[in-house]
């Protein structure tokens, strides 16, 4: 056996076990995300595999805080091919997170005070649990994504200029 063999193996299941599964890149070119959590999902069965195959669109998705639970609304999660009509989940419901009370009352207050926004940032894999980051944003005006795409490209091109030296 190779030295170093069994290394490969467990990299191999850690980075299967934290898998992206989904990810809200407009979200971040949109949006100044400020703080972010890390919550579960309350998904059904049909849910989970579909969101395993990658059919979940977080494009569009946003937090809401009712009640004191935190609530996942606008996310298309695409109905599972191998179920018929009356197994299968309904694509846009709204779906619960999971999260600590003091976690959802120190974003609620965030969001009371400041005028933020809660984002569905990405969908991803942790050991076999699917979990959903979700991001404390403030929106982002036309400027400030030009200024941030002008960093972006500059930081690229000195990148470059330090590879080719």
């Amino acid at each position: 056996m190779a030295k170093g063999g069994g290394k490969k193996t467990a990299k191999a299941a850690r980075d299967a076990a934290h898998k992206l599964l989904a990810d809200n890149r407009f979200a971040r070119h949109q949006y100044e995300i400020l703080d972010t959590l890390e919550t579960g999902v309350e998904l059904v069965g049909t849910e989970v595999k579909s969101i395993r195959a990658g059919k979940a669109n977080l494009r569009d998705g946003f937090c809401l805080i009712r009640n004191g639970e935190l609530q996942l609304h606008n996310v298309h999660i695409s109905p599972h091919s191998h179920a018929g009509a009356y197994f299968n989940h309904e694509p846009l419901r709204v779906r619960t997170l999971l999260a600590h009370r003091r976690e959802i009352e120190k974003f609620r207050i965030a969001l009371d005070q400041k005028g933020l926004t809660l984002v569905p940032l990405n969908l991803h894999l942790k050991g076999s649990w699917i979990k959903l980051t979700v991001g404390l944003a403030k929106g982002r005006k036309l400027h400030d994504k030009r200024q941030e795409e002008k960093r972006k490209q500059d930081a690229k091109e000195t990148r470059a200029a330090i590879s080719r030296l």
